[in-house]
């Protein structure tokens, strides 16, 4: 069987440290140049094996264990032969849902990078594609900083997308439908509720990154790093200030339904005190018994409904003037 089917191997690059790379096969990655670093990419599968990870990269277990961790909050973790990194991103394939983040595990020393994810990751394939247009870092830190970069960039296109659906949502609430506002107003909250959980932890992780102290970790790599942290920062606000809009959204609704039915009941209780007492002198006038006013009058039932449209357009004029109505 193959050894990507096997051990889940996505790709291997060899970077030469000056700006140049090329793929490596398996056998060649056994044995890489003396210059540079390797980058070796997994996918963690359920039939992965992990022989490689487990007997022969020289990982500590608890650093495996963490690689192959499912959605696992970003967190970073420094150890005296290296540093592994949890990141989170989006995906932007056509009809993948915003807030389906991606874990990838990051694990960098000195001579090579190890990391794994377990779906794919449209940064990451962006990111190989790069490589493979000669765009290639120098260093881990500038790996691991234009990686982050490029996650972080992505969150800025769906955290935009949702700013954008609550302006036009604020737009529409006066207008459109409560019903037709209410399914979008939900998904809107779920999307930023879940967003902000899963990539507020991703700030505190890259700024522990950006503390190591290791040569091959210099001050502009540090520098992007801290701006990614930032940026990660600004989102959390940004989605933040969209939860929170959707709640005034959503009392602006509530307002205007609650003022709806109002409206309602004024007109059904001015209905009902404009036709209580029509009703009342129709029903004493209706009942069939002796001695009722009129009866042997030709022209009784005339003069009851003149008296009684006079009752009900007096009755009319007294709540226009009291502005009930």
């Amino acid at each position: 069987m193959d050894r990507n089917d096997t051990q889940g191997l996505i790709s291997i690059w060899w970077l030469d440290g000056k700006g140049g790379g090329r793929r490596l096969s398996w056998e060649e990655a056994v044995a890489p140049p003396p210059e540079g670093f390797v980058w070796l990419h997994f996918r963690r599968m359920d039939r992965m094996k992990e022989e490689w990870l487990r007997q022969a990269s020289g990982l500590d277990t608890s650093v495996i264990e963490s690689l192959l961790e499912d959605q696992a909050r970003p967190r970073c973790a420094v150890f005296t032969e290296g540093a592994l990194l949890s990141l989170r991103g989006v995906n932007l394939y056509r009809n993948a849902l915003p807030e389906d983040v991606v874990t990838v595990h990051l694990w960098v020393d000195t001579s090579r990078i190890v990391s794994v994810q377990h779906e794919p990751l449209s940064a990451v394939e962006d990111f190989e594609d790069a490589l493979g247009r000669g765009r290639c870092p120098r260093t881990q830190g500038e790996f691991v900083a234009e990686l982050a970069t490029r996650l972080v960039e992505r969150l800025d296109a769906v955290v935009t997308a949702l700013t954008d659906d609550a302006d036009e949502l604020e737009d529409q609430v006066e207008a459109i439908q409560v019903s037709d506002l209410l399914p979008k107003l939900a998904v809107m909250r779920r999307v930023a509720i879940k967003l902000r959980r899963h990539i507020a932890p991703q700030r505190e992780a890259l700024n522990h990154f950006s503390l190591e102290d290791d040569a091959w970790l210099g001050p502009k790599d540090r520098n992007r790093l801290r701006d990614a942290a930032d940026r990660v920062t600004r989102f959390s606000e940004e989605l933040d200030s969209v939860r929170e809009r959707a709640a005034v959204i959503r009392d602006q609704m509530v307002d205007r339904r609650a003022e709806q039915m109002n409206q309602s009941m004024l007109v059904l209780a001015v209905v009902t005190v404009v036709f209580a007492p029509l009703t009342l002198v129709s029903g004493m006038f209706g009942m069939n018994v002796g001695g009722i006013p009129g009866s042997d009058n030709g022209e009784g039932f005339w003069i009851v409904s003149l008296i009684l449209l006079a009752i009900g357009a007096l009755m009319f004029w007294a709540f226009k003037r009291l502005r009930w109505i």
